[in-house]
């Protein structure tokens, strides 16, 4: 066991942390990454994500998953997974509350399109604006920008990055969070456990929002092994679920089923790994492959599900539609923004102007990346005269 009781030995532990950027002195009743999750769910973009959607844009109904509600889904699944291998769970909530915190308005539509703006400028890597945004966006303390996390917690966030980018990273902070990129390592379990779990809960509320929305179908998803199996159980289990009026417990009914399989298939599959490589401590855990996965079964429905839902619902005509006016709204506010920058937030413009022309599309990019929604829309208006969609 590790100093904090309950955790194994290749678990990550808060009292042997790499440390934080700006040394601090510890919380007499938390641990670092007690602190760090408080820090996240304290810091403005945390709050923003409440008006930044996954697939269906904040205009098309109340109901439909946000990235808050994502990250909050994400965490309890990470939770419930760390508890049972016994890693840490306080930094597994850390990582999944803020490993969205970059994602731009507009779901992956709007993350597609600035890429695309900033292709001249080095791009844009959502993973990468998250660990920005938690390094230097956040103005929270007098003597530093950022939110001073731990550096396990600032790994984790950092879920993919280019070489390219690594290397930057690996410039400005020798050993740090883009080390890894460039020696071919793995991350803490922990991170590992969020990447998984970030899957396992959009793969789940995207099929919830798809049939909600009435893009997809309940018989339409007869054709999705992982899916139908879970339906099929639950039908034979309560026979009036077959009533078209309980439709939408049948739903509810066969997801419940089909994650609480992820889970324990997860759990099953990870605890056979760590048996047969036996990691001794949580550094040995880089050099090893990737623990934390599902079965070969599990993952190879669980590409197929990915797959139906990229042709059925990611590529369905009407969302197609609205992401199309999403991605020209950045578009058009890109370029707005680089060639008038004081018509942006006071911060930004003189950042903007202080530099060259990479460094004014970072600022740019900067500020459209942290634009709900909504606020993405009001500003289109502002600037065009033209609203392309309905708040």
């Amino acid at each position: 066991m590790t100093a904090l009781s309950g955790l194994s030995i290749f678990a990550c532990d808060p009292g042997a942390t790499r440390g934080r950027c700006h040394p601090e002195h510890p919380a007499p009743t938390r641990t670092e990454y007690q602190r760090d999750r408080d820090r996240i769910v304290h810091s403005t973009a945390f709050r923003r994500l409440v008006y930044k959607t996954q697939v269906f844009l904040n205009h098309e109904g109340d109901l439909f998953r946000t990235r808050l509600t994502h990250s909050l889904e994400v965490a309890q699944l990470g939770r419930s997974i760390a508890r049972s291998l016994q890693i840490n769970e306080d930094l597994v909530e850390a990582i999944s509350l803020a490993h969205d915190l970059g994602h731009t308005p507009f779901g992956h539509a709007g993350q597609d399109a600035l890429n695309g703006c900033m292709a001249d400028f080095g791009g844009f890597e959502h993973n990468l604006q998250s660990l920005r945004v938690v390094d230097k966006l956040e103005e929270r303390y007098p003597l530093y920008d950022g939110l001073n996390l731990t550096f396990e917690t600032r790994e984790g966030i950092l879920k993919h990055c280019s070489r390219a980018h690594a290397k930057q990273l690996e410039d400005v902070e020798p050993n740090g969070v883009g080390a890894r990129f460039l020696r071919n390592e793995r991350p803490s379990l922990e991170a590992q456990l969020c990447n998984l779990a970030d899957e396992i809960a959009y793969n789940a509320h995207d099929i919830d929002d798809g049939v909600r929305s009435g893009l997809i179908t309940l018989s339409q998803l007869e054709d999705v092994p992982l899916f139908d199996a879970y339906r099929l159980s639950a039908q034979a289990e309560h026979p009036a679920l077959a009533e078209p009026s309980r439709h939408r417990r049948l739903l509810y009914e066969a997801i419940r089923r089909m994650l609480s399989a992820q889970v324990y298939d997860v759990i099953d599959t990870t605890k056979a790994a760590l048996r047969l490589h036996a990691p001794a401590h949580p550094d040995e855990v880089r050099q090893l492959p990737v623990m934390v996965s599902f079965s070969s079964d599990m993952r190879e429905r669980s590409t197929a599900l990915k797959q139906f839902l990229f042709r059925h619902l990611y590529r369905h005509p009407r969302v197609m539609e609205t992401t199309g006016h999403a991605q020209h709204i950045v578009r058009e506010l890109f370029d707005a923004y680089m060639t008038k920058p004081q018509d942006m937030k006071a911060a930004f413009a003189a950042q903007a102007l202080e530099g060259d022309a990479h460094g004014r599309a970072r600022a740019v990019a900067d500020f459209i990346a942290g634009m709900t929604d909504r606020f993405a829309v009001r500003e289109h208006e502002r600037l065009t005269g033209r609203r392309l969609l309905q708040e």
